[in-house]
This record gives C-alpha cells, structure tokens and sequence, in this order.
C-alpha cells in the first residue's frame, strides 16, 4: 500500500489521533509540514490526503501564500479522483476547492459541542472539539452529513469528507490550542483551563467516536 499524505499547517496542530488510527491500522502516511516545504505538487501519486487544522482561513487576503496553493491541490486531488479527507481548515479547504464559501462564523465556536448528525453511523454526535471563528459552507454538490449552531458539521463529496471540527485531537493538543489563544478564549468568556478540563471529561468519549469516524471514512474508501 502505498503511502497517504498528511498536510499540517502549524507544529502545535499535529495529526494526534488521526496519527494514532493510522498507525494501529497499520495504514502508511507521510507528513509534509507548510512550514517547511511547499507540499507534493501532484496529488494523483497518493492514494488519499489529510489536510489538518490551521489558524488560517482560505479566501482571506492576508492569508499565508501555502493557503491558495493548498487550494489547488485539494481541487487537483478531487479533479483525479484522489479522497480527501478535511477536518477544520482543512474542511474548509475542501469545501474551498469544490467551490463552496467560507466566512466568518455565526456564533463562533470553541469548546466540546454535540452536533446535529443526519448519520450517526459515519459521524457520531460527539461532543466534539471546535475551534474556529470562520465558518465553512457547502459546495453545490456536496451532501451535508451533520450541523452545529454556526452551520455545516460535515459534508461528503464523493468519497472525501471534510469536518468543521477536530476529530484528531489529544488532550495535550487541546492544552496547547488553549494557552496560544488565551486572549481570545478571555474575549468569549472561556478559560484555558476550561477547554483543557471538558478534555479530561470527553476525551475517552472522543477518542471512541474518532475511530467510528475514521473507520466508517476508510470503509467507504474499499467501497
């Protein structure tokens, strides 16, 4: 098999649980770090993408020049049939590259929310973590799989799946989010240590929802 690739964006936004997944299915993967290296210019060599979080949004004009060429790949990869697979940022991205919107959210969400799911098979109700201030919409031909108050939860094309949240966190990387954003956490009435306690309390719960979450995504892959 050959191996998968892995966008990340940021050091302190790793793959953690997603990474964990993969290595107990005993599934390849490499790793291409934004802040390193401009990623693999040809999707079609991998046979699926993972593009993580980011303090980024696409379509933003002060946006770091790795976001558009981001972009493009994730829309070359859909042009050759490649999945995707897009959990915040890079749920955005996808949705970018199918030629849906993004923009700012309507409320903003950070913390552990139980979302509204149309598939509980595919995508449990969680809680999950959000983090994000911007908000994704769906693209004309996606199929819209679960909500949270901002907007689209989740959403299907094909056999890509982008997410508005973040399946792949640990409570070391929640910890970490919550301490680089503190002011703004201050500014919606919520505490580092807040996030890094609703971690403690979800985090088994979380982890057990992530591998339906993964697992139904690569059951559907075989298909």
């Amino acid at each position: 098999m050959h191996p998968g690739l892995i966008l990340q964006h940021e050091p302190n936004a790793p793959a953690g649980l997603f990474a964990d997944w993969l290595c107990e299915r005993e599934i390849p993967f490499v790793v291409s770090n934004a802040w390193e290296a401009a990623a693999p210019a040809e999707p079609a060599a991998f046979p699926w993408i993972c593009s993580l979080g980011s303090d980024q949004t696409p379509g933003r004009p002060d946006a770091l020049p790795w976001v558009d060429e981001e972009v493009d790949l994730l829309r070359n990869a859909l042009a050759a049939d490649v999945p995707v697979l897009g959990l915040c940022f890079g749920g955005q991205a996808l949705a970018a590259a199918a030629g849906g919107d993004v923009h700012p959210a309507d409320p903003e969400e950070v913390g552990w929310i139980e979302i509204e799911t149309k598939d509980r098979e595919r995508i449990p109700a969680g809680p999950w973590l959000y983090f994000h201030y911007d908000q994704l919409e769906l693209p004309e031909e996606a199929l819209e799989l679960a909500r949270s108050p901002a907007g689209p939860a989740a959403f299907a094309l094909d056999q890509s799946l982008g997410l508005q949240f973040h399946p792949e966190v640990t409570g070391e990387i929640v910890a970490g989010w919550a301490q680089a954003e503190n002011e703004t956490l201050q500014r919606l009435g919520i505490t580092p240590e807040d996030l890094t306690r609703e971690a403690e309390i979800s985090g088994a719960g979380a982890r057990r929802d992530a591998w339906k979450l993964f697992d139904a995504w690569w059951e559907g892959l075989s298909r």
